[in-house]
């Protein structure tokens, strides 16, 4: 069965919170949002219609790295968490994601700081959805 959010390896979907240093910026969210999503279908193989972003500003005198503020440091920083059905990625896929995030990011902010952070949470199938199902549901009407 055809299903427009499922292959032969599985779920195309994505939940994604983005965390940024600074002060809330409209034009910094649209491109920090077109970013991530555009490499979470190119490199993680989501789909776009399934794939949910929230971005959230932390002051810069609120974020600390080796016990230091953003502001005393002058740097920026991020961090995402992306939930994705366990499984569905390998782990070069994963690292690809982490290398080509962390350098996307540096090219939207140019005082990025080193330790800004991507971590892919490989979620159970049984245990994650949206709508009101879970991902092993959807896999299994899928016929997958």
């Amino acid at each position: 069965m055809d299903h427009p959010f499922f292959n032969a390896k599985g779920v195309h979907h994505a939940h994604i919170v983005v965390h940024l240093s600074g002060q809330p910026d409209a034009a910094l969210t649209r491109k920090t949002v077109d970013t991530v999503a555009e490499l979470t279908q190119s490199v993680l193989g989501k789909a776009l219609p399934v794939i949910a972003v929230t971005v959230q500003y932390i002051a810069a005198d609120s974020w600390f790295i080796g016990g230091k503020s953003l502001a005393e440091l002058g740097k920026s920083a991020f961090h995402l968490d992306i939930s994705v059905t366990d499984e569905t990625n390998t782990k070069a896929e994963k690292a690809r994601y982490l290398r080509e995030v962390h350098a996307a990011m540096a090219r939207l902010r140019p005082d990025l700081h080193e330790v800004s952070y991507v971590h892919v949470i490989d979620a159970r199938a049984a245990a994650y959805g949206y709508g009101g199902q879970t991902q092993e549901y959807r896999h299994q009407q899928a016929g997958v």
